[in-house]
C-alpha cells in the first residue's frame, strides 16, 4: 500500500483552496490509504487556536481537522523552524502534532511513495 504525504504551505483563509486540501486529504483516507500531513511555512497558522474565520465569511476549517482523526489521518507534522519562525508552539495548536526539523523533512518524504504538494 502506498503512502501519503500532503505537503500544505498556504496559510488558512486562502480562498477555497485550502477547504480543496483538505477535502482531497479525507478523501484519501477514507480509502483506507495511510495519509500524513506535514505544515511548513504559513500553512503552521491553520492549526492556530482561537481563529474567527466567520467574523470574515470564511469557512471554519479547524473542525474538519479536527476530523481527521476518525479518517485515521494519525500523523500531522509541523515544521519546528517554520512554528518558531511565526512564534508558535505546538501548545497554539488545535491538534496534537509531531515537529520535524527542516533537515529532516527530505527523509521524511522519502518514506512516502506519494507526495501532493499544496
Amino acid at each position: 500500500m502506498k503512502q501519503f504525504l500532503f505537503v500544505l504551505r498556504r496559510p488558512p483563509h486562502s480562498g477555497a483552496f485550502v477547504q480543496e486540501m483538505l477535502d482531497i486529504i479525507l478523501t484519501t483516507a477514507a480509502f483506507d490509504q495511510p495519509t500524513s500531513l506535514l505544515l511548513l511555512d504559513d500553512a503552521v497558522f491553520q492549526l492556530k487556536h482561537g481563529q474567527q474565520p466567520a467574523d470574515f465569511g470564511m469557512k471554519d476549517t479547524a473542525s474538519i481537522y479536527r476530523a481527521l482523526e476518525i479518517y485515521d489521518v494519525k500523523l500531522v507534522y509541523a515544521e519546528l523552524e517554520s512554528l518558531e519562525e511565526r512564534g508558535l508552539k505546538p501548545a497554539d495548536l488545535c491538534l496534537p502534532v509531531q515537529t520535524i526539523y527542516r533537515k529532516d523533512i527530505a527523509s521524511l518524504m522519502r518514506r512516502h511513495q506519494v507526495l501532493f504538494p499544496g
